[in-house]
């Protein structure tokens, strides 16, 4: 049987090298650039008839991706492909989960109506599912979301001596409370008020940071990272400066400077989003899945 190809869009090409070097697979390329007006020219140099296809595409930042991997899946199918796949380390559109305002588009459910339509298979990590219990609520195809959970658990394990974990808000409880029973570690969980997209307010009344111990904030996505911030400075004001840690890092605003001088100690992420804080190769949990897939 012919082993899968996995292909890279422009950005993903260090995670689609890991993928390899741990699974069974091939590493594919895709020519892709603008055309002066802006618009995409690309092209498979190696054909991919008869192939299944894995498009690797992180979409942070989706906007300026979407009909690029719109048109390489197309583009695969028209040439023979047999299966084309997605896999999004990061998963956009899942912010806007309900109409919270009457005239209000439900964006999640019509970004996943164009992703359906074009695959066969979708693997994200961790995705905001927030209102939905599932990804399958929203996509028409397979759509599994995996769990960085224990990664980042190993990688405290190996790192850390005595950590003790802070969650920004309730939601995250039962996220910390998890990675923190995984590692052996104690938690808490701080109280967040949320006054705009940019405006967080974190209440820590009573919080005790154990002696000798690393306060790690944990969470799974830093996107304008206003919450991470907050909590860092929190955190920094009992005299103790945290780690901060997430899944995913947007780092949108310039929130990786910004959560640093707050007292940051350390900035530490998965490779989700291609960045300097990249620590935690989510490489081996996204392989056996993708056997699965074929």
């Amino acid at each position: 049987m012919t082993i899968p190809l996995v292909i890279p869009l422009p950005g993903n090409e260090v995670l689609a090298g890991h993928l390899c070097a741990f699974g069974n697979v091939e590493l594919g390329k895709l020519e892709m650039r603008a055309f002066p007006d802006q618009e995409t020219y690309l092209r498979f140099p190696e054909s991919p008839s008869d192939r299944n296809v894995v498009l690797v595409d992180t979409l942070a930042d989706p906007n300026g991706k979407i009909l690029p991997l719109l048109f390489a899946a197309r583009t695969a199918r028209e040439l023979g492909a047999r299966r084309v796949g997605l896999l999004a380390p990061y998963l956009g559109y899942m912010r806007q989960d309900m109409r919270f305002h009457p005239g209000e588009a439900v964006t999640s459910r019509h970004f996943a109506s164009l992703i359906s339509a074009d695959f066969d298979w979708l693997i994200t990590i961790d995705p905001h599912l927030h209102r939905y219990r599932a990804l399958e609520e929203i996509y028409t195809i397979p759509a599994r979301a995996l769990h960085a959970a224990p990664l980042l658990a190993a990688w405290i394990g190996r790192n850390v001596v005595r950590p003790f974990l802070i969650g920004p808000d309730a939601e995250s409880e039962q996220w910390v409370s998890g990675i923190a029973k995984a590692c052996g570690a104690d938690y808490c969980v701080l109280r967040k008020e949320r006054l705009g997209d940019r405006d967080v307010r974190i209440a820590a009344e009573g919080l005790r940071l154990p002696d000798e111990t690393q306060p790690i904030m944990v969470d799974d996505v830093i996107s304008s990272g206003r919450t991470m911030e907050e909590a860092v400075r929190v955190a920094a004001g009992r005299g103790r400066k945290p780690l901060a840690l997430a899944v995913h890092g947007i780092f949108a605003e310039n929130a990786d400077a910004r959560i640093m001088a707050a007292g940051a100690i350390r900035l530490v992420t998965a490779n989700t989003i291609p960045h300097s804080s990249n620590e935690i190769d989510i490489a081996p949990l996204l392989v056996p899945e993708l056997a699965a897939m074929f």
